[in-house]
C-alpha cells in the first residue's frame, strides 16, 4: 500500500543500534495533515489526494476561496497544500475530513523524499560548478581566478553551446531522494527519523511517500556467486 505525508525538515542526528553501529538521520516532523480532498477519473481526469498540513495563526491571511474550502472540510486554515497520485487499488481508502499522522508508516519502510534545496543565490563556476581556478595565483596574473574558462571556439561555431557551465542561480531546486529508510517512527513526538540526508534547509517543507523505485538486494545463486536477478 502507497503511503504519504506533508512534514518540516527539523534537522540530523545520529542514532545507535542495539548493537552500537552509528546511523546518521533526518529528523522529519510529519503531520498531522487532513485530507482536504479525493479526485476520481470521473470527475477530475485522474486519481489523486489532496491533503494540508500546518495551521495558519493569522486567518485573515487566507484568501476567500481557500478558506471556504477549508470552511467545507471542517478544518483550521492550513499553511500548505499538496497533492499525491494515488489510487484506490495501491493506497488506503480514505475520506474527506481524515487526519494522516506519522504512524502510517513504520520502521523499515523505503521512501522517496521530495524538497527544495538551499539556495545560495548568483553564484559562480567554482562554487556552482566545482571547477578549478584559472591562471596562475603569482603577483601580476589579475583578477580572473575565479573567472570562467573558455567556453568555446572562436570563429567557428562562433556561439556558445547550450548547457555550457556558466555562473548563474544556485539551489533552491526541487530535489527527490530516493530509497531512503525509515529507522524509527516517533509518534509522541510525531516525528519519522530517514537514514541519510534529505534536501532542505532546517525548517523546509518535506513530502514523504512510499519509494517508486524500490532496490533488490542482489541474489545469491548456488555457486555462491553474488547477482541480481
Amino acid at each position: 500500500m502507497k503511503k504519504y505525508i506533508i512534514g518540516r525538515k527539523l534537522g540530523m542526528t545520529q542514532i545507535f543500534t542495539p548493537d552500537g553501529k552509528r546511523i546518521a538521520v533526518t529528523v522529519i516532523q510529519a503531520g498531522p495533515c487532513t485530507v482536504m480532498q479525493i479526485k476520481t477519473i470521473e470527475h477530475d481526469g485522474y486519481e489523486a489526494i489532496q491533503v494540508a498540513f500546518e495551521d495558519i495563526k493569522v486567518k485573515s491571511r487566507v484568501s476567500k476561496p481557500d478558506a471556504g474550502q477549508f470552511k467545507k472540510v471542517n478544518t483550521a486554515p492550513k499553511r500548505f497544500v499538496r497533492e499525491f497520485r494515488v489510487t484506490t487499488v495501491d493506497a488506503e481508502p480514505r475520506k474527506v475530513g481524515d487526519i494522516i499522522t506519522c504512524d502510517v508508516f513504520a520502521e523499515g519502510d523505503v521512501v522517496d523524499v521530495t524538497s527544495r534545496t538551499k539556495g545560495h543565490g548568483y553564484s559562480g563556476v567554482i562554487k556552482r560548478w566545482n571547477h578549478a581556478r584559472v591562471g596562475s595565483m603569482s603577483h601580476g596574473s589579475g583578477p580572473i581566478h575565479r573567472s570562467v574558462g573558455s567556453v568555446g571556439a572562436n570563429t567557428f561555431p562562433a556561439h556558445v553551446f547550450k548547457n555550457r557551465q556558466m555562473p548563474g542561480q544556485f539551489g533552491c531546486d526541487q530535489v527527490t531522494i530516493q530509497n531512503l529508510t525509515i529507522v524509527k517512527v516517533d509518534k509522541e513526538k510525531n516525528c519519522l527519523l530517514v537514514k541519510g540526508s534529505v534536501p532542505g534547509a532546517e525548517g523546509a517543507l518535506v513530502s514523504v511517500r512510499t519509494a517508486v523505485k524500490v532496490q533488490k538486494a542482489p541474489v545469491v545463486d548456488n555457486k555462491g556467486k553474488g547477482g541480481a536477478k
